[in-house]
C-alpha cells in the first residue's frame, strides 16, 4: 500500500517516520521550505522509544503526478484548506483519506471535497513538538493512532490499512467506534484548551485557585451537553475520567493549544472551541463559559493577525 503523509511536523513526522522506519511505502507531502530542511538534515525523531534519522521520500504539491492508496492528513486544523488543495491530485477514486486533525470541522470539509466514501475516521494521541532545528521531539511515551470506518464496518479496505499501520513502531488500533472516539477527543480538547487558555495555567494551578474547580466542572458540563446534543455522546466512563483529570490537584497537565499560545504561535481556537460554540448556538444551547473562552482566544488571534 502506497501511503502519502501530508505534513512532516510533530505528528506527521512521527507517525510517517515510524512507518518509513518499519519499511512501509511512505512519501511525505511538504512545503518547499520543509522539503529543503529534510533533504539537508533528514527527518529526525527524538523519542523515548528510540531516536532515528531518516532520508524520507518527499513531494511538493507541484510534483504530484500519481494517486496514492491512502493519504494520512496530519496538518494543524487551521492549515486544512491549503492542505486539501495541495494533496488534491494525489487522491484518486479509491484513495482513503485518514485525517488526524482536532475537532470535527475537517470531516465536513473532506467529504464536501472528496466525497463521503473517501473518509476514514482517525485520531492520534501523542505528546510531541517540533523544535527549532526541525526535529520531532516526543515528550512522553504514549503514541496512539486510532482509525476506522465512520459507520463502524469491517470493510476490506480498512482491514488492509490496519495491516499496514500495525506493528510499525507505535500503538495502532482499529476501532468500530471511531466517530464516538473523535467526538470524545474533541470534548477533552475543548474543555482542557478552554480551561488552560482562559485561566492561563495548568490544571493543578486552576484547581488551586478559588473557584477553579467549580469553573472547570462547569465548562466540562457545557461541552458535554453540547456534544450530546449535536454529535455522538461520550461514554459515562469518559466523562467521569475527564472531570477527574481536569480538576486534579497539583497536575501539571496542559493543552497543546495553551502551549502554542504561550509561544506566541497560531492556535486552533476556531476549530476546537469556536466550532463547538457555533454548533451549540445553532442547537439553541446556552454555553456562557465556552463563549467566554472563545472570546478570550479570539482576542489573542486578532492580535496575531495584525
Amino acid at each position: 500500500m502506497r501511503l502519502l503523509v501530508v505534513g512532516a511536523g510533530s505528528t506527521g513526522g512521527y507517525y510517517g517516520g515510524r512507518l518509513a522506519q518499519a519499511g512501509r511505502d511512505v512519501t511525505f507531502l511538504v512545503r518547499p521550505g520543509r522539503a529543503a530542511q529534510l533533504q539537508k538534515d533528514g527527518l529526525q525523531i527524538v523519542s523515548p522509544h528510540g531516536d532515528v534519522t531518516l532520508k524520507p521520500a518527499l513531494l511538493t504539491a507541484d510534483r504530484i503526478d500519481q494517486h496514492f492508496d491512502a493519504i494520512i492528513l496530519t496538518v494543524k486544523a487551521y492549515q486544512l484548506d491549503a492542505a486539501l488543495d495541495d494533496m488534491a491530485k494525489a487522491a484518486g477514486p479509491q484513495t482513503m483519506i485518514l485525517p488526524v486533525l482536532n475537532g470535527m470541522k475537517h470531516v465536513d470539509a473532506i467529504t464536501a471535497r472528496f466525497g463521503k466514501a473517501a473518509l476514514i475516521g482517525g485520531l492520534c494521541r501523542i505528546p510531541a513538538q517540533m523544535d527549532e532545528q526541525g526535529r520531532v521531539i516526543q515528550m512522553g511515551k504514549f503514541h496512539d493512532l486510532a482509525y476506522g470506518e465512520m459507520d463502524g464496518s469491517s470493510s476490506a479496505r480498512i482491514l488492509a490499512l490496519d495491516a499496514v499501520l500495525k506493528d510499525a513502531g507505535f500503538d495502532a488500533k482499529l476501532t468500530p467506534h471511531i466517530e464516538r472516539e473523535m467526538w470524545e477527543k474533541w470534548t477533552l480538547l475543548a474543555a482542557l484548551g478552554g480551561l488552560c487558555c482562559l485561566m492561563r495555567g495548568t490544571v493543578g494551578e486552576v484547581a488551586a485557585a478559588p473557584g477553579g474547580t467549580d469553573f472547570a466542572l462547569g465548562l466540562i458540563d457545557e461541552v458535554v451537553t453540547t456534544v450530546k446534543a449535536v454529535g455522538v455522546a461520550p461514554t459515562e466512563a469518559f466523562v467521569a475520567n475527564t472531570r477527574e483529570t481536569l480538576t486534579k490537584a497539583g497536575s501539571a497537565h496542559t493543552s497543546s493549544m495553551y502551549r502554542d499560545l504561550l509561544k506566541g504561535s497560531a492556535v486552533e481556537a476556531d476549530q476546537i472551541v469556536g466550532d463547538l460554540l457555533a454548533r451549540a448556538r445553532k442547537a439553541g444551547l446556552s454555553t456562557p463559559l465556552l463563549s467566554l473562552a472563545y472570546t478570550h482566544l479570539a482576542v489573542y488571534q486578532n492580535r496575531l493577525a495584525k
